[in-house]
């Protein structure tokens, strides 16, 4: 099926997208259509990537809010996740899912429970998503054999799946999983090319105890682990000393930003001019709703510039490097020929209603995305060759929004 995209506003000029088949096939005044789409009046843009979520935790929203992390989690997150079944993964996946989709967001890379139930989510809502079972064995051997078994299962049942339902290893953090299975991960992760999604240095405590039970600081037991490479996604990265910084880069280890569950767990400050003076790849990230509490990127955009300015000057991560943190880098750290419109480019493009009061007058259209915009200003969203969103409506949401909510209550009055 051939999509045309007519009139549409792109890098600053008036022009045609054709879509054939899952890519882009040209740009540039075309005839050739058996759908067109009126783009006037509005802007294409790349369509965003959320490189770090828990989509299913969109169930716990306002859930055991304003807690210290080890509280929250051990004490409020974990027992609450212990109950969770498929079908209530599979529903409060579907909810992040419509959150993305009418945000703008057309790839995830998500860490959580219940991987099928994910998985069937993303398959249904016409998404993109790197998915991985998250793996925690707190040093039982018992467990860390159940879950490598666990994991070598749903990677032979991940092929059931179309190809943007990717599979990814999801080690959930240094303290949480013993080091014969980070040896695994390493090990199968290499064997067949997958993606490790990782939580890495969220918090002083984890660093200070990384060092008491290892004698070394996160990112050098990794590096001993031989676990440093370019398949390695890591999380929050906000406790960083310059050597660590230095071995990330040698590696080529690519960073996920989350500056609104940072702020909102107190984890600190993420050390964005370090990073990109090493020349490491930062993307950016929401994190789950349970620590944030929406999926929504163009909000995560503006937070993650306005900290940096807060903590290194009103320079320090411009309106430009905040959007490509949010489509091209994305797409980087995943492995995705996607986060920028060009011939050739999975077709992943979100459309801009330019006529908004948050976006008039439009001096600096970049600027305006970045501090302006919110995910509402996304009118239409196509996400590998196939429209997801047009003026403003998914199909079934109202479907999506009542059984979310069902299956919510239930969920908490189970635990």
């Amino acid at each position: 099926m051939a999509l045309l995209i007519r009139n549409i506003l792109l890098d600053g000029r008036k022009t045609d997208i054709l879509v054939e088949g899952n890519r882009i096939s040209s740009i540039g005044e075309s005839d050739k259509s058996d759908r067109v789409l009126d783009g006037s009046g509005k802007a294409a843009l790349p369509g965003l990537v959320n490189c770090h979520t828990h989509a299913a935790m969109t169930l716990m929203r306002g859930y055991a809010d304003d807690l210290p992390l080890k509280e929250w989690l051990e004490g409020n997150i974990w027992p609450l996740e212990a109950r969770l079944t498929e079908e209530d993964v599979y529903w409060g996946s579907r909810l992040a899912c419509l959150e993305m989709i009418k945000s703008g967001t057309t790839c995830f890379n998500d860490m959580y429970w219940h991987w099928r139930g994910t998985a069937r989510a993303v398959r249904d809502s016409g998404i993109r998503a790197y998915l991985s079972q998250v793996f925690v064995d707190l040093n039982d051997q018992d467990k860390a054999a159940e879950q490598i078994k666990l994991n070598e299962r749903l990677y032979r049942d991940s092929r059931e799946f179309p190809d943007r339902v990717g599979f990814a290893l999801g080690p959930h953090a240094p303290y949480s999983v013993s080091r014969e299975s980070l040896l695994w991960v390493k090990d199968f992760s290499e064997k067949h090319n997958l993606l490790v999604h990782f939580h890495l240095s969220e918090t002083k405590r984890e660093v200070e105890d990384c060092i008491r039970n290892h004698g070394k600081r996160p990112v050098e037991y990794l590096d001993e682990l031989g676990l440093l490479s370019g398949r390695l996604v890591a999380c929050h990265s906000v406790w960083l000393s310059p050597g660590e910084i230095e071995l990330l880069r040698r590696h080529d280890v690519k960073i996920v930003y989350n500056p609104a569950s940072n702020m909102k767990l107190g984890s600190g400050s993420f050390p964005y001019p370090e990073l990109k003076g090493a020349g490491l790849l930062v993307a950016l990230g929401t994190d789950g709703c349970a620590s944030n509490n929406n999926l929504d990127m163009f909000e995560e955009m503006k937070l993650a510039s306005l900290l940096q300015k807060l903590r290194s000057g009103p320079t320090t991560l411009p309106a430009n490097e905040a959007l490509g943190m949010a489509t091209l880098n994305g797409a980087r750290a995943l492995g995705l020929s996607a986060g920028e419109i060009r011939e050739g480019s999975l077709a992943d493009i979100i459309l801009i209603d330019l006529k908004r009061p948050e976006l008039t007058p439009s001096h600096n259209l970049t600027s305006n995305l970045v501090y302006s915009a919110q995910g509402s200003c996304v009118d239409t969203v196509i996400c590998d060759g196939k429209i997801l969103m047009e003026n403003r409506t998914v199909p079934g949401e109202e479907e999506i929004l009542e059984k979310a909510s069902e299956i919510s209550r239930n969920l908490i009055n189970r635990a």
